[in-house]
């Protein structure tokens, strides 16, 4: 399996070129800014895209630099980002943030154990913004990629930080920024955590699909009205 990874991934590259981009990876597209890419970040955290979106777009409206975030109250900023998930908390965060920055002479650091000094800031979020950002090596793993590298069995792994640890490893150093945004937008639109989508899967032939349950897919014909005999005594052209 090690040495079919490049396989899977050039595979899903370009199987993922139509699905919906993971709402992080929109915003870079827009924007390199790291006040901007780090906010996004830990707003998407357990909140779906288009949520996050919203929340964003209403956010960086009023406050699109790291001066006028620190203008809002806490209050303010739970208004602006209503309805992600665990507004209230990541509204504290954000209000939190100048603060935390002054050690940083008010810049966004780039170095995973600078970000993880941040409020509301994890390895994953050190991670993405670090790559996306900053445009440096750094492996995010998600749920997604945690889960997905284990259905391969390229990694045996319990926990998203020993699946980082084992892919710091033995993943090619050229996969390590794209993995989470091929393996996030796979595992949002086919390889799904509840009845994964196998039956559409483009490596569905070369995936050992370690520990997963497909989707079950009805036959049609069950739909389909019965035939009926024809009764004694008829044909079926009477």
């Amino acid at each position: 399996m090690t040495m079919e990874i490049s396989l899977f991934l050039e595979k899903l590259r370009q199987e993922v070129r139509h699905y919906k981009v993971p709402v992080v990876d929109l915003i870079s597209v827009q924007t390199k800014d790291p006040f901007k890419i780090l906010v996004a970040t830990i707003l998407s955290s357990r909140t779906k895209d288009e949520t996050t979106a919203g929340a964003c777009s209403r956010l960086f409206k009023v406050a699109p630099d790291m001066e006028s975030l620190a203008g809002l109250t806490r209050e303010d900023i739970q208004e602006l980002i209503y309805p992600v998930g665990f507004y209230k908390s990541k509204a504290g965060y954000l209000f939190m943030l100048y603060q935390a920055l002054e050690k940083f002479g008010y810049q966004i650091p780039g170095e995973i154990d600078d970000l993880m000094k941040l409020p509301g800031v994890g390895r994953k979020t050190a991670n993405l913004v670090r790559s996306i950002a900053f445009d440096k090596d750094a492996i995010c793993v998600d749920t997604h990629v945690h889960r997905i590298m284990n259905i391969w069995g390229y990694v045996n792994t319990k926990t998203p930080l020993e699946t980082e640890m084992e892919l710091r490893k033995k993943l090619p150093l050229h996969h390590w920024r794209e993995v989470n945004t091929i393996l996030v937008a796979f595992g949002q639109g086919t390889c799904r955590p509840i009845s994964p989508h196998c039956d559409r899967c483009v490596i569905a032939s070369m995936c050992p699909q370690k520990g997963v349950k497909p989707r079950k897919i009805k036959n049609k014909m069950l739909n389909c009205p019965p035939i009926c005999s024809p009764k004694r005594g008829e044909t079926k052209e009477n």
